[in-house]
């Protein structure tokens, strides 16, 4: 079985730990009988972790509840970017194990439903799980859109970006955002409503402003080009631009001279949104 699953960026804007869109870079695992474990990874990543122990293993075996199967996984999805790289392959090897509910996996191995479920459903999604009860809203999400992405070559795991967030966020900070995360979810519906301000963040960029002090005078470059909003992607190290084709050229090179500007080496890469989520086939 082949499963075929695309990218995710989330905590867009103001929606931390709540809105994601998947992203037109994919992941794909393959799993097929053998008499005994063995794996093969190309791509992103390919070769760090192969082995029993491997997340898309892991899962695999606990889907199938043996280990006699090869396991090959192909992914363009940079590690440690922010793009939702552990959802997307717990996803694909539930799904090419044949789980019935691969989703319900990737929220819990990964511990992101966000990611998680715009990886499965494509699209723009919002989340929210209260105990073991997920909610899942699609909102509209304008064709309008291309997405360009700065990666640079800078790890910065999950675990490490949580660290530096507080325990608790002044009331005033926690009003912001919450009064700009319907207004947002209007201007993804409708680029004509969108506007940089409703990309701001008072939740988690500027605790973790400190991990990538680049970070903000990209975000900067790439609105002073032309994009209509901009923020982390995920818990960084990427960054997001949001734009349309009449300002794509300009917000790309913005945020490649920015990055040489502060010697930090990477690539920019212009994407569109992936709408169907995850593929499965024999």
């Amino acid at each position: 079985m082949l499963a075929r699953v695309p990218a995710s960026t989330a905590n867009l804007g103001p929606g931390f730990d709540v809105l994601a869109i998947a992203l037109a870079l994919y992941l794909e695992v393959e799993i097929t009988p053998a008499s005994s474990f063995s794996m093969l990874s190309t791509g992103e990543g390919s070769g760090m972790y192969d082995g029993p122990d491997h997340i898309a293993a892991v899962t695999a075996r606990e889907v199938l509840g043996h280990d006699g199967f090869h396991l090959r996984v192909h992914s363009e999805i940079p590690l440690a970017r922010g793009l939702g790289s552990s959802a997307a392959i717990v996803l694909a090897a539930a799904a090419a194990a044949g789980a019935s509910s691969p989703a319900e996996y990737a929220c819990r191995f990964d511990g992101h439903a966000e990611n998680a479920v715009a990886s499965w459903l494509g699209g723009l999604v919002a989340t929210w799980e209260d105990g073991e009860e997920l909610t899942i809203v699609r909102p509209g999400l304008d064709a309008s859109w291309k997405f360009v992405v700065a990666i640079p070559d800078v790890n910065l795991d999950t675990e490490r970006a949580r660290s530096v967030l507080p325990a608790q966020v002044p009331y005033a900070d926690a009003i912001n955002n919450l009064g700009r995360l319907l207004p947002l979810v209007q201007g993804l519906g409708d680029h004509r409503e969108m506007k940089p301000t409703l990309m701001h963040d008072n939740l988690h960029q500027p605790y973790r402003s400190a991990l990538l002090p680049f970070a903000q005078p990209v975000l900067d470059a790439m609105v002073g080009a032309g994009a209509h909003g901009a923020c982390w992607s995920g818990a960084g190290s990427s960054l997001l631009g949001i734009t349309t084709d009449a300002h794509v050229g300009a917000v790309v090179a913005s945020a490649e001279v920015t990055l040489r500007e502060h010697q930090i080496p990477g690539r920019v890469l212009v994407l569109e949104a992936d709408r169907d989520g995850l593929s499965v086939r024999p």
